[in-house]
């Protein structure tokens, strides 16, 4: 992880004199492993790779590093840099006339540094940060302002320049031997050293951002482009960081993938994004819906076209789309400088002398009011779409961005005449040092042994042995299967006739039986509707079925399950049925796709089963003895949570949604889960309190009455919080509150457990190789290391108790490891336990028969969140349709709406989804670059 300022760090080191006397400390080199358990050792008898025992940390300190598995070498995608000597000199740069856009900014920047004090040019970041390799003579004052003068792309060329006024104020003296310091273990990480870091990654970041279209901390070429329709193209992209590690500084490098508007004429590309190919069907007179008015609206705001103006002969300029018209240009009325009115079209025709071919279309506009014909604007190339990724796109993008483990180390080889370290005079004049013969780098690893899996009585091996990270159930029962009373199917596809409706309930019977679930009743209830009634339809029909169910059984009880068959396309009803089940009746739903479930094979309904007898109540599967010995310790009952805050997607002020999910059985594989919508991007769990209360409260209740443990040992000695959806920058913020919050929920519930918090983070860019994807021993079948691969030396943090560990087997394209940060561990673990804990968390994931890449009550939490939209009344305010119309005064409101989970499915994991429907909503749908 990048590191973190301490709070307890001491003050930021000054500029020096001169040269630095006595030169910069020795550089530790990358811990070397010698044998089972043995100590690393450096120069003067300090442990090597181990911090300073006086150092202050934000998370849990270093204090050594796993021994447990078979070791082996990996190559990951980074090479090693040289922290540079001199000093960096840092300034505020301010265009004090308004916020520019950083494409403007840099064009600025550029110009003003032209003049000879700037000389050898800075590296600049687009916003205001510009960092020096010397100190600007303001002749007394520590700021001065200079005017900048240069043409804008709308600016008439008979006009003179425009100009800018720039002020420059000198901000602090950075010196990079307190990083180097901070890099070696010697000293805490200060905010002096935050800002190093980042000056440096300025640095190298410079001259492709010259040159590239680029975001934070990637730049795409137009080498590898893909169109994909609806208006946007892919570009592939490489991801640069410098990061610190263990006694060195690496520069990590990684592919990622860019969504961009896709460039031509505006006309062209706006029927691409409705889905027509005449022109006159951009007009409102015409039938142009309003939904599909609004989705080009919000594809259109904030591009940049080319316009050809109405005086024939002007050049063409560049303007910025606002809004768009919903009249065509014949109907758009004006007042021309001699005080005439005339027509958008009108004054076209006059200045060009030709008419507009398509007068009665929406037109485009800008902030200042003008109005801009389709069919004289041309979008300009090398726009990134900053927006969250449509549904319709998302498929193309995980399928662009696949490469397998060794083509992707090539492509980042290949990358490097790209990236051009050695020909930018940025990192020569910073004297910034890129080792890039040492890419792909080798470091060392350890492959964690895989747990051993129980299943139930009836099995005929109750033991499974996973490999690679994946088992089967052939001839397994599952450990604790639930049964099935009483129970309906609802079918909502038109298409499926009551022969095949019958043969799917016989199928679904047999399925079960197959796994151990026993099916009481074996002519359930079967109810058809079309699913055209609306959405109030849905839930019409579902009550029906059951209130049959209930007279047919005369028990005076509902279904047990409402099994719901689905046609193509049906996520509307899919909601509908979610929200029927979870929220309003409290009643398990199991939801197929009526072309999946028709004739399948035995093996899809057992992929079924295991969401099921999850949402039931049931296990599916637990750890034997030996992979749980450090959670099932009788004299140590312990509990495990996850927790998750997912956020809308960029542009929107729609709400947040946390999730917090807990464990409440002694083998920590039965999860109940909260989840409360809160106010938009707020990364604390706001109501962490009341969600942890319940859980905690929950986990003693089930010891007591299920288990029937004795009362002393129902009350949890350890917890442990794996926390997902966090950024770097606010691991002190949210592990200070959030740990804070559960001390004092412990303490009003009269127990003292011992509290780890760990972060769980995936949106990293290290990638691990096999050093030979071809031997069997080092790769599994797609090219990937294997699964149970952990790091937790060469490229981990200088301070503090992290590690990476690749828990999954492969299947497409390179895997991604977890990066488990430890911030807090009043319990003290030994690396070995906690990385052996967190392995067999990834086995534990009800619904696979393959480990997962996080451990399973993250992704629980993770899934939970995703599944806000359905605690929504249905037939409400679509929160897609609102994605970028959310006001601020209105966001309680939509907070106000969420409704809570039904009280019978509180003590339930029915959040058991397929992959068919179980997909992030559209309004929190982001897949990050570089997947």
């Amino acid at each position: 992880m990048p590191p973190r300022p301490s709070q307890q760090s001491g003050p930021a080191r000054g500029g020096r004199g001169g040269n630095r006397g006595g030169g910069r400390p020795p550089r530790a080199g990358p811990p070397q492993i010698v044998g089972r358990g043995a100590q690393m050792t450096g120069g003067g008898g300090q442990p090597s790779g181990l911090p300073s025992a006086l150092v202050k940390t934000v998370g849990v300190q270093r204090k050594g590093f796993g021994t447990t598995g078979r070791r082996i070498q990996v190559f990951t995608n980074a090479c090693e840099a040289m922290v540079p000597e001199g000093l960096i000199y840092h300034y505020d740069a301010i265009v004090t006339e308004k916020t520019m856009p950083p494409r403007v900014a840099h064009q600025l920047i550029k110009q003003l540094q032209l003049q000879p004090e700037f000389h050898p040019p800075g590296a600049y970041d687009g916003k205001k940060n510009l960092y020096m390799t010397h100190s600007i003579d303001f002749g007394g004052p520590d700021s001065r302002d200079y005017n900048v003068a240069m043409n804008g792309n709308s600016q008439p060329r008979d006009r003179p320049p425009r100009v800018f006024k720039i002020r420059l104020k000198k901000v602090a003296v950075l010196n990079p031997e307190g990083f180097q310091r901070f890099i070696d273990g010697q000293q805490s990480f200060s905010e002096a050293d935050q800002a190093t870091l980042g000056a440096l990654n300025i640095v190298i970041r410079m001259l492709p951002m010259q040159t590239h279209p680029y975001n934070s901390k990637s730049f795409f070429t137009d080498t590898e482009i893909k169109n994909v329709g609806h208006g946007f193209q892919l570009r592939r992209g490489y991801f640069q960081s410098l990061r610190p590690a263990i006694g060195r500084l690496l520069l990590n490098i990684d592919l990622s993938t860019g969504m961009f508007y896709k460039d031509g004429s505006v006309i062209d590309i706006a029927l691409e994004v409705v889905g027509n190919r005449d022109p006159n069907a951009l007009s409102m007179e015409r039938g142009l819906p309003n939904s599909v008015f609004r989705d080009l609206e919000r594809y259109l705001k904030n591009v940049r076209v080319s316009v050809r103006p109405a005086a024939a002969g002007s050049p063409p300029h560049i303007v910025t789309i606002s809004s768009l018209t919903r009249e065509g240009a014949s109907r758009i009325i004006f007042q021309q400088r001699d005080g005439t009115s005339t027509n958008v079209a009108a004054y076209f025709r006059q200045l060009s002398g030709r008419p507009l071919q398509y007068p009665n279309i929406i037109c485009a506009k800008t902030a200042k009011g003008a109005v801009l014909p389709f069919e004289r604007c041309t979008i300009v190339p090398g726009q990134l779409a900053r927006m969250q990724i449509p549904p319709e796109v998302t498929r193309e993008m995980v399928e662009f961005s696949t490469k397998r483990p060794e083509d992707r180390l090539q492509s980042i080889r290949n990358g490097f005449r790209v990236l051009a370290y050695g020909q930018s005079e940025y990192v020569r004049s910073f004297g910034l040092s890129i080792n890039e013969q040492t890419f792909p780098m080798t470091i060392e690893a350890r492959q964690l042994p895989s747990p051993q899996l129980l299943y139930g009585q009836g099995s005929k091996d109750k033991v499974s042995k996973p490999r690679d990270g994946a088992w089967n159930m052939i001839d397994k029962k599952l450990y604790k299967p639930e049964s099935i009373n009483r129970w309906a199917m609802v079918v909502f596809d038109t298409r499926t006739r009551q022969d095949t409706a019958l043969s799917v309930v016989r199928s679904f019977i047999e399925g079960c039986l197959s796994v151990g679930i026993n099916v009481i009743e074996r002519d359930p209830v079967i109810e058809y509707a079309s699913g055209q009634g609306g959405i109030q339809q849905v839930a019409t029909v579902l009550k029906a079925a059951g209130m049959k169910c209930v007279k047919k059984n005369n028990v005076g009880k509902g279904p047990d399950m409402l099994l719901v068959i689905l046609p193509d396309g049906g996520n509307d009803i899919y909601r509908a049925v979610k929200h029927f089940g979870d929220v309003t009746q409290g009643v398990v739903t199991q939801c197929l796709k009526a072309s999946k479930c028709n004739r399948a094979k035995l093996q899809y309904w057992a992929n079924v089963c295991l969401k099921l007898n999850a949402k039931l109540g049931g296990i599916n599967v637990v750890p034997d003895a030996a992979a749980s010995a450090h959670l099932s310790d009788l004299q140590n009952p312990t509990i495990i949570m996850g927790a998750d805050v997912m956020h809308p997607a960029p542009g929107s002020d729609a709400p947040s949604f946390s999730a917090v999910v807990g464990s409440v059985d002694s083998l920590g594989v039965k999860y109940i889960p909260r989840t409360h919508a809160q106010t938009s991007r707020q990364e604390i769990i706001a109501d962490l309190h009341t969600m942890a209360k319940d859980i905690l409260a929950s986990f003693t209740s089930y010891q007591l009455n299920v288990e029937k443990k004795l009362p002393q040992f129902c009350k949890p000695k350890r917890l442990l919080f794996f926390r997902d959806g966090v950024s770097e920058g606010q691991f002190g913020q949210v592990m200070e509150q959030e740990v804070a919050v559960l001390k004092k929920v412990c303490q009003e519930l009269g127990i003292a457990p011992k509290i780890t918090f760990i972060i769980v983070g995936k949106r990293h860019h290290y990638r691990f190789f096999p050093r030979d994807p071809n031997a069997r021993g080092e790769a599994d079948k797609s090219g990937n290391c294997l699964a149970g691969t952990v790091v937790d030396t060469g490229i981990t943090h200088p301070l503090e108790f992290d590690f990476y560990l690749q828990s999954h087997g492969g299947l497409l394209g390179t895997s991604r490891s977890a990066h488990y940060s430890v911030l807090y561990d009043d319990n003290n673990f030994t690396p070995d336990a906690l990385q052996s804990v967190a392995y067999l968390l990834c086995y534990i994931y009800a619904r696979s028969t393959r480990s997962v890449s996080i451990p399973a009550p993250v992704y629980y939490a993770d899934i939970v969140c995703s599944r806000a939209k359905i605690h929504y009344d249905p037939s409400g305010v679509d929160l897609s349709d609102a994605a970028s119309t959310v006001a601020t005064e209105n966001l309680q409101s939509f907070i106000d709406g969420f409704k809570p989970l039904h009280g019978l499915h509180k003590t339930k994991m029915y959040f058991m989804v397929s992959g068919l429907f179980g997909f992030r909503f559209n309004l929190y749908f982001y897949l990050p670059s570089g997947t």
